[in-house]
C-alpha cells in the first residue's frame, strides 16, 4: 500500500484545513440550534377547579401530544430529558358540559411556560369526560406499619389513629366498593419509647376523587418487657356429647413477655387455655395440644409447658 508523505508545509495546510472544517461544522450546528423549530413532545395533564357537584372520569390518556415552538437547543434538551413535563387544565366549565377544548386555554397555559418554549397546539385538542353521581362515604383507615423495636422493648397496647376514619368523595360506583383507606407505611427502627407522630394517607390516584383528612395522628405505645410465668387452668372445648373427660394436668405453665407497667396487674384472669376434644373424636389424637386462646395485647407468648395434655374419656 503506498504511503503518502507530506512535507511540513503540506501538513500545516492539512491541519489548518481540517481545523477550519470542524469550526465550520460547529458554527453550522450552533446556527441551526439557535433557530426556531416546531417539534412535538408528550406532556401530562393536571386538573384544577374540578366540579363539586359532578363526579367525572377522563375518557382519554392523562398525557397529550403538545406542539411546541422553541429553539433547537430546547428541542435537543427535550429529547435528552426523559422526565415528562406537565401543564394545568381548568375544569370550571365542566359544570355544564362534558368536554374541554385545550386550545381555548392556550394563552393561560403559555403564561406559565418558559418564554422560549411556547405551545402552539395539542393532539388531541378536545378532552371528553364521563360523568356519574357523586357520593360521600366515611371509611376506616388501614394502618400500614414496618416497626422494629429495640431489644427488650415492644408495643404495650393497641396503636391508636386519630381520626380513625377518612371522608372519601367521588363517583358512586367507585365509592361503593371502598371498605378502607390505606395509610403510608409507618417505618420505625429501634423504637424504645412511646411515639406520637403525624402520618400521611395514601394519595388519591383518580383526578375525580378527594379525601379528608390527608394525614392522621398515630400513637404507638411502647414499654420495656420482661418475662413472667403463670399457671393457667385448661378448659376443654367441643365436648358435644358431654362425655366425662378428665385431663392431666389441669393447669399448664405459661411463660410470656409482659410490659413492666402491666407486670403486677397481669394475672391468671387475663388468660384462657383450651384443649379441643374434636381433635380426638375426628382425627384420633392421643394427646390434646394446648392453645392460649385469650391473652392481653401487651403480652407476647414465649412457651407453654406442657404443650400437650393427656386425657381420659369415661363412657
Amino acid at each position: 500500500m503506498p504511503i503518502i508523505k507530506l512535507s511540513a508545509t503540506e501538513r500545516r495546510r492539512a491541519s489548518a484545513f481540517f481545523t477550519c472544517l470542524v469550526l465550520a461544522i460547529c458554527a453550522w450546528i450552533f446556527s441551526v440550534l439557535s433557530n426556531t423549530h416546531n417539534y412535538t413532545v408528550k406532556e401530562a395533564l393536571n386538573f384544577k377547579n374540578t366540579p363539586q357537584r359532578r363526579a367525572f372520569h377522563s375518557l382519554q390518556s392523562d398525557t397529550v401530544n403538545v406542539n411546541v415552538t422553541g429553539s433547537g437547543w430546547e428541542m435537543l434538551f427535550s429529547r435528552m430529558n426523559n422526565q415528562v413535563q406537565s401543564f394545568t387544565v381548568d375544569l370550571n366549565t365542566l359544570e355544564n358540559k362534558s368536554y374541554i377544548v385545550l386550545s381555548s386555554q392556550l394563552d393561560e397555559i403559555n403564561n406559565k411556560k418558559e418564554i422560549g418554549r411556547q405551545i402552539t397546539g395539542f393532539s388531541p385538542d378536545t378532552l371528553y369526560f364521563d360523568f356519574s353521581n357523586r357520593k360521600v362515604k366515611r371509611v376506616p383507615i388501614r394502618l400500614i406499619t414496618s416497626i422494629k423495636y429495640k431489644k427488650q422493648y415492644n408495643q404495650c397496647n393497641n396503636i391508636t389513629i386519630r381520626p380513625g376514619y377518612v371522608i372519601v368523595n367521588g363517583p358512586a360506583n367507585v365509592i361503593d366498593k371502598l371498605t378502607e383507606w390505606p395509610s403510608d407505611t409507618l417505618k420505625l427502627d429501634s423504637l424504645s419509647e412511646t411515639l406520637t407522630t403525624e402520618l400521611s394517607l395514601q394519595h388519591v390516584r383518580e383526578g375525580n376523587m378527594s379525601i379528608y383528612p390527608k394525614a392522621v395522628q398515630v400513637n404507638v405505645p411502647v414499654d420495656e418487657f420482661t418475662e413472667k410465668t403463670l399457671f393457667i387452668p385448661v378448659s376443654l372445648i367441643n365436648n358435644h356429647n358431654y362425655d366425662d373427660v378428665k385431663i392431666f394436668p389441669q393447669k399448664v405453665k405459661v411463660t410470656f413477655m409482659v410490659s413492666l407497667s402491666r407486670y403486677a396487674e397481669t394475672d391468671e384472669d387475663f388468660f384462657e387455655a383450651t384443649a379441643n376434644l374434636d381433635l380426638w373424636r375426628n382425627q384420633g389424637y392421643k394427646v390434646l395440644p394446648v392453645v392460649v386462646s385469650k391473652m392481653p395485647v401487651y403480652c407476647k407468648l414465649v412457651k407453654i409447658e406442657p404443650a400437650n395434655i393427656d386425657f381420659i374419656v369415661r363412657k
